[in-house]
């Protein structure tokens, strides 16, 4: 019984210390879900990859400096549903693209809507 209940008890610390740090990852607590942001700039690179896609976009401020941002976007599979295939951004394409910007300041961004120069949409977390 004292061993049942030691197994118990050590089950149920793991699932509170467990637990908490995977649901807050994939709540995307990193980021401003009450902020939107919107940028201009050139697609560097498009990091079509598992778990997590990346857009890499050079956005030029108002003194010159180029700052890269990420804005990360669900995996290949989800992407390819939503109609975005890896060809479509690819370095040097102009954008402009929205997202909720990172909480701690850095650059980067949960992807909401891009759009191409000719107009073409992209949605990487649906309509």
């Amino acid at each position: 019984m004292i061993a049942r209940n030691w197994l118990l008890s050590l089950g149920l610390l793991t699932y509170v210390v467990v637990l908490p740090p995977v649901t807050a990852h994939h709540a995307g607590v990193m980021f401003e879900e009450e902020a939107e942001i919107t940028l201009e700039g050139v697609v560097k690179e498009f990091q079509y990859t598992n778990p997590h896609s990346w857009l890499l976009v050079d956005v030029t401020g108002e003194d010159g400096r180029i700052t890269t941002w990420g804005f990360e976007a669900e995996g290949p599979s989800t992407l390819m549903r939503r109609g975005i295939r890896v060809g479509d951004l690819i370095p040097g394409t102009r954008v402009t693209i929205s997202g909720h910007p990172m909480r701690d300041g850095r650059p980067a961004a949960a992807w909401t809507r891009a759009v191409r120069d000719d107009g073409v949409v992209f949605l990487p977390r649906g309509d």
